[in-house]
C-alpha cells in the first residue's frame, strides 16, 4: 500500500532530477517539518545513500526510491505529489491535506503532543491577549524549551503564565516532561499585554 501518491509526471521528473545528480541509488525524502500544526510543512529532498533514518519508511517507485520519516506517515495519509507542465517549465506541487491535523496517540513523539497541547489548548487562550507560544525544542531530561510571542512577550505577568498556566497544563497532560523553560528575551516590551 502506498504511503504517499506520487503521479506518473512527477515520478518522471523526479527520475529526471535525480539522474542529474549523478550519484549512485540517490533517491527522495518526504517528511513534514511541525507535523500537527499550523506551521506544518511538507517537504522533499535528496537522499543519497547512507543519509535515510534508519526508522524511514522505504518505499519504491519508477527509477527511483522514496524514503517516508515514520515520525511523518500519519500526517502524509492521502497526500500527492504531483508535476504540471507550465509557460514557465513545470512545477512540482505537494498536497498532504492531513498535515496540519492533529494526529496524535500515546506513543507519539514527545514534541508532536506538546505541539498538540500547545495549538490546540494554551494558544487559543493565550490569542485573548495577542499572545502565542512555541515550542522550540525538548532538551536533555525531558525539559520543553518554549518560546512566547505576541502580546506575551515582555509581558510583566509572563512567569505566571509560564508556571501556572502552560507548565502546569503540559506536565499534566504528558508525564514524560520533567519541566519548561522560557528562551524568550523578554526586555522588549513593546507588544506586551500587561507592562
Amino acid at each position: 500500500m502506498e504511503m504517499i501518491t506520487i503521479t506518473e509526471s512527477a515520478q518522471s521528473y523526479l527520475h529526471e532530477l535525480l539522474k542529474k545528480q549523478d550519484t549512485d541509488g540517490i533517491g527522495i525524502r518526504v517528511f513534514v517539518l511541525d507535523p500537527g500544526t499550523p506551521k506544518a510543512e511538507t517537504c522533499i529532498s535528496f537522499c543519497r545513500p547512507g543519509e535515510n533514518q534508519e526508522d524511514d519508511l522505504k518505499e519504491p517507485f519508477e527509477g527511483f526510491d522514496a524514503w517516508v520519516e515514520q515520525r511523518s506517515v500519519p500526517f502524509l495519509e492521502e497526500a500527492v505529489v504531483d508535476y504540471a507542465q507550465d509557460k514557465m517549465g513545470g512545477q512540482l506541487t505537494i498536497k498532504a491535506p492531513n498535515s496540519r491535523l492533529p494526529k496524535i496517540r500515546d506513543d507519539s513523539p514527545i514534541e508532536d503532543r506538546v505541539n498538540y497541547v500547545l495549538y490546540n489548548e494554551i494558544n487559543p487562550s493565550l490569542a485573548s491577549h495577542g499572545g502565542v507560544v512555541t515550542l522550540e525544542d525538548i532538551v536533555e531530561d525531558s525539559v520543553a524549551v518554549l518560546r512566547f510571542g505576541g502580546g506575551c512577550q515582555g509581558c510583566g505577568m509572563v512567569d505566571v503564565t509560564l508556571k501556572e498556566g502552560v507548565e502546569k497544563t503540559l506536565m499534566e497532560q504528558i508525564p514524560e516532561l520533567s519541566g519548561v523553560r522560557d528562551a524568550t528575551d523578554h526586555s522588549n516590551r513593546e507588544n506586551a499585554y500587561f507592562k
